[in-house]
């Protein structure tokens, strides 16, 4: 008999892995905390690599309908200096290997794949143990419980699931995200739709004065550590991410529920800049949320427990390079083929996957922190030559 896979977490590795599961004859159950679908916003866009994130969704059998969320001329890459002189363009001629989606979408297109009832919402984890030879019970927070004979833990970086692995938590990296919206950009904010152009968008200082050597890996730096990148997304939109390498007191000190007075503060980080760049912040359309960018230890790994592993930023949470989305995805592909090539021997299974995913997260890992500790003009030749996006 196959046995039941219980998944926490209905992230895209964790429905990566329920669809590859269930195209393999696999019961599965996905439990997860939000309410519903449309709970909460999504995020923004996710450059989908055709060297792991599509990979991930051949072997889910999507690759149609992701070709039908793609959005088009996304691919395109602009990088200007801090007085808005155009560095480096790049257009989107149709060639690339990461094509740019909506995280909803892709999101969407997941559930949609799944049989009805696979994913009980509301089921937000309030504690997991062991029950011995493999099983664990699960307990949700309305005091309901379940067990199973294999758990897989896709609940992100403040995993539950990963206490039966590891003692391992994330650590705070000494940056944050600050990030903004622009809607209806082309009627409204005309100036910053010409400026960011049609897809991927960021600031580099081309003067390389920054005292802490810290360019912001996720756009560029103004001199201080900070960065701006911005994506144009669907309807009209710009999202944006400002990168500030503050300590965490530094953001408490802002009063974030005032939103005029933290775009002021966030803002004044970039003073000098080209009005075009600081407009991203002070005329945002939605009030600045604070997001402190975590990591676990490079090359995170755990002994073989029986019955349970995890997958995505549950077992490897590192820093932003525009990896994570897809390697979450290819960790739940990977998983489902390690489980369907071991028929009747789950804990086969879970040692294969295992094998493969820890030196493969190690790298990973190592690279987003090496792309997050280089200059900017580091960060801009390998632009230049390589034609990577940073994310």
């Amino acid at each position: 008999m196959t046995t039941h896979v219980t998944i926490i977490g209905a992230g895209l590795g964790g429905l990566v892995l329920a669809r590859v599961l269930h195209l393999h004859g696999f019961p599965v159950t996905v439990y997860e905390g939000e309410a519903s679908p449309t709970a909460r916003t999504q995020g923004g866009m996710l450059d989908i690599h055709d060297y792991n994130g599509q990979l991930a969704l051949q072997d889910a059998d999507l690759m149609e309908e992701f070709r039908g969320i793609i959005l088009e001329g996304r691919q395109a890459l602009r990088f200007v200096d801090r007085d808005g002189n155009v560095l480096l363009e790049k257009a989107d001629d149709g060639t690339g290997g990461r094509p740019e989606v909506q995280r909803a979408e892709l999101r969407r297109i997941l559930l949609e794949s799944l049989p009805d009832g696979t994913v009980r919402w509301g089921h937000k984890v309030s504690g997991v143990r062991p029950l011995g030879a493999g099983a664990h019970e699960v307990t949700f927070a309305d005091g309901s419980t379940v067990t199973t004979d294999l758990l897989v833990g896709a609940d992100g970086a403040w995993s539950k699931v990963r206490r039966l692995l590891s003692d391992a938590t994330p650590a705070y990296s000494g940056r944050s995200f600050v990030e903004t919206y622009l809607f209806d950009v082309d009627a409204r904010h005309p100036a910053a739709a010409k400026m960011v152009g049609g897809g991927t968008f960021g600031a580099i200082d081309s003067g390389e004065n920054s005292g802490d050597g810290d360019s912001g890996g996720n756009g560029g730096n103004s001199g201080n550590g900070a960065g701006i990148v911005a994506h144009r997304e669907s309807g009209a939109t710009i999202h944006t991410y400002i990168t500030l390498a503050k300590p965490l007191d530094w953001f408490a000190a802002i009063d974030f529920t005032d939103p005029d007075a933290a775009r002021a503060r966030v803002a004044a980080e970039f003073d000098g800049c080209a009005p075009e760049l600081t407009a991203l912040i002070t005329d945002a359309d939605t009030a600045p949320v604070l997001r402190p960018l975590h990591a676990l230890p490079v090359g995170h790994r755990w002994d073989r427990v029986p019955g349970v592993t995890l997958v995505g930023d549950a077992a490897h949470l590192s820093l932003p390079d525009g990896e994570g989305a897809n390697l979450a995805m290819l960790d739940g592909a990977a998983l489902g083929r390690a489980l369907a090539a071991h028929p009747g021997d789950v804990e086969a299974g879970l040692a294969a996957y295992e094998r493969e995913l820890f030196p493969r997260s190690a790298a990973a890992s190592a690279a987003a922190v090496a792309l997050n500790s280089a200059t900017s003009q580091e960060l801009l030749a390998a632009l230049t030559h390589g034609g990577g996006e940073p994310r």
